[in-house]
């Protein structure tokens, strides 16, 4: 397995498989969600109806955002530059044409909850686990937040946004509708994934399509909102009690 960070697009007859992987729990700095984004973008062109959007690794789906990064923002451009990326990596998900169908092998964290509530259909194993940390550090979902609450309605991302240190378990995000189907093993993920591919393209692509966009209405405002809210967590990056606070998590790494 690499080492390196990357991002990987395979076509097949059915579907459009996009992969993720960084060393550090399959974090996302900057270049790796505007790859993200882009690999999603492109997807569009291609035939099969289904983009299966996965990570690397056994255990954790995606850290969220990269530490090191943060603690690198200088000013309030590059915290709007860097919170944007979640930003644009969502809207590709809404706004494509394709259903988007994501793996989910364990752990995930604030952006990588975000990637969960913008997907069309979730399939996990019971290693899963939900947590949006941004409070501690002093920010906020704000970006992630509106697909998160699209998802799990406002009282219970209220409850993940106030509880930044606590771990929420597979089966409460079921529950609250973030995970559409939870499974012992990897290998039963496995199998139902092939399951729901071929049912999906045993169907209409134009009324798969058409459900699509009947599943975002109502979000067209969303490429406003969204960089609304990336400029609020880019403000509040650069405060003293996040730089404290990022500066406290790297140490005990």
């Amino acid at each position: 397995m690499s080492t390196q960070p990357y991002v990987h697009t395979s076509v097949g007859p059915d579907r459009i498989t996009i992969e993720f992987f960084h060393p550090s729990g399959n974090s996302l700095p900057g270049d790796l969600l505007a790859q993200l984004a882009a690999a999603i973008r492109d997807a569009e062109t291609e035939k099969p109806p289904v983009i299966l959007l996965r990570s690397a690794g056994d255990r954790t789906f995606c850290a969220g955002a990269s530490f090191d990064e943060l603690s690198s923002i200088e000013d309030t451009e590059q915290g709007l530059r860097f919170f944007s990326g979640f930003a644009n990596v969502i809207n590709a998900m809404r706004k494509s044409p394709k259903l988007v169908l994501t793996r989910v092998q364990g752990k995930a964290v604030g952006g990588g909850v975000g990637l969960i509530a913008a997907s069309d259909h979730v399939v996990a194993s019971r290693y899963a686990s939900v947590r949006l940390s941004e409070l501690a550090v002093g920010i906020g979902p704000f970006v992630i937040g509106p697909a998160v609450e699209r998802k799990t309605g406002l009282s219970a991302f209220a409850k993940m946004s106030l509880t930044p240190d606590e771990w929420q378990t597979a089966e409460w995000a079921q529950q609250h509708d973030l995970l559409q189907e939870v499974f012992e093993t990897g290998e039963q993920v496995d199998l139902y994934i092939e399951h729901l591919i071929a049912k999906w393209n045993s169907y209409s692509p134009e009324a798969l399509t058409e459900l699509k966009r009947v599943f975002w209405q109502g979000t067209d405002h969303w490429d406003e909102l969204l960089t609304q809210r990336a400029a609020i967590s880019g403000r509040l990056v650069l405060s003293e009690f996040t730089r404290s606070a990022i500066a406290s998590f790297k140490n005990k790494a």
